[in-house]
C-alpha cells in the first residue's frame, strides 16, 4: 500500500490551537507525524508588563475563549495570595459556578468537534444544538456568550437573584436527558467507536512521564483533579467525583468528558442550593505588594 503525506495546519477548522501536522498515512492508518508548533506568539508576557493589575484581568481572559474562564480566576487568586486577601463566602461559590458553567461549554464543543471530525455531522449539530442551552444561560447571567467578565480580585463581579437561581436550575434540568443520549451514542454507537476505540492510544505510564493532566490524562487511568487535589475556592466544601476511563484512546478521553459535563451540572446546582448570603467581593482593595504566588485551577481543555 501507498503511502500518502497530508499536511494539516496551522490553520484548520479541527485544530484547538494554530500547529502543523505532516501526516503520513497508509489508508486510515497514520504511519508517521511530524509537528511543528507555535505559529502564534501573542506576547502576553509583555503585554502584561505594559498594563495594571485589573487590565491585566482582561488580558488574562483573552488566552483561550473555550476556558477563558480559569485564567483571569487563577491570575486572581494569585494576586490574593501576594496581598492575604479572604474572598467572601459567597464569592468563592460565585465562582465555582461560573468555572462549571464554562467547562460544560468548553467540553460540548470538544464532544462536537470531535463527531465532525469522525465524520458524523449529525451528531455535531446535534450536541452544538444542546451546547446553545449552556450559551443562552452565560448571556442571560453574565451578559456574554464567551468570555464571562465574572472574576476580579478579592471576589467576582456578578451576583445571582432568587430569579436567576431559578432560572440556572431549569437550565441545567434541561441539560440533563439530551446529554444521557448524547453519552450513549459516543459509548455504543457503531460509526464512534470504530473511530475513536483504540485510536490515539496514549498509556498512563506515558501519560504519567509526560506530565499530561486534565481530562486526556484522566482517559488515560490518571486519577487528577485540581479540585479535589488542592482545592480551590468553595471546592472544598463540595464532593467532585473524579471521572476516570481506562480506554487510553479518543473514546476514552470523549466519555471522560462527557461524565464531566454531568458533574459540573451537579456541582452548579449544589452550589446554587448552598448558595451562602454575604458580599461577592471585597469592599476595598489592599494595597498589593510585590511578591509571587502560584495559584491552580482546573482548566476543561488541559492536556
Amino acid at each position: 500500500m501507498s503511502t500518502y503525506t497530508i499536511p494539516v495546519g496551522p490553520l484548520h477548522v479541527a485544530l484547538e490551537e494554530p500547529m502543523y501536522f505532516r501526516v503520513q498515512v497508509e489508508g486510515e492508518t497514520v504511519v508517521g507525524l511530524d509537528i511543528t508548533a507555535g505559529f502564534v506568539h501573542r506576547g502576553m508576557e509583555s503585554l502584561a508588563l505594559q498594563r495594571n493589575i485589573y487590565q491585566n484581568i482582561t488580558l488574562t481572559e483573552r488566552l483561550c475563549s473555550l476556558c477563558s474562564n480559569n485564567h483571569p480566576f487563577t491570575y486572581c487568586m494569585a494576586l490574593e495570595k501576594i496581598a492575604g486577601i479572604k474572598v467572601p463566602e459567597r464569592g468563592e461559590y460565585l465562582r465555582v459556578i461560573a468555572d462549571e458553567v464554562k467547562r460544560i461549554a468548553s467540553n460540548l464543543f470538544n464532544a462536537g468537534i470531535l463527531a465532525h471530525i469522525i465524520g458524523f455531522d449529525s451528531l455535531f449539530m446535534h450536541v452544538m444544538e444542546i451546547r446553545e442551552i449552556v450559551q443562552d444561560t452565560k448571556e442571560t447571567i453574565y451578559g456574554n456568550r464567551m468570555d464571562l467578565a465574572a472574576n476580579t480580585i478579592g471576589g467576582v463581579k456578578y451576583n445571582l437573584s432568587n430569579e436567576k437561581i431559578k432560572y440556572m436550575m431549569k437550565q441545567m434540568d434541561s441539560l440533563k436527558k439530551p446529554l444521557e443520549e448524547i453519552v450513549d451514542i459516543y459509548m455504543n454507537n457503531k460509526l464512534v467507536r470504530a473511530r475513536t476505540e483504540g485510536v490515539g492510544i496514549l498509556p498512563k505510564e506515558e501519560a504519567i512521564r509526560y506530565g499530561v493532566v486534565g481530562p486526556v490524562a484522566r482517559g488515560s487511568g490518571v486519577n487528577n483533579d485540581v479540585r479535589v487535589k488542592s482545592p480551590y475556592a468553595a471546592y472544598d466544601k463540595i464532593k467532585v467525583n473524579v471521572n476516570v476511563e481506562t480506554g487510553c484512546d479518543v473514546r476514552a478521553r470523549a466519555i471522560v468528558r462527557l461524565r464531566e459535563i454531568q458533574e459540573a451540572i451537579n456541582i452548579i446546582q449544589l452550589c446554587l442550593k448552598e448558595l451562602p448570603d454575604g458580599p461577592t467581593c471585597i469592599d476595598h482593595l489592599p494595597e498589593i505588594p510585590a511578591g509571587e504566588a502560584i495559584a491552580k485551577s482546573e482548566a476543561p481543555r488541559e492536556n
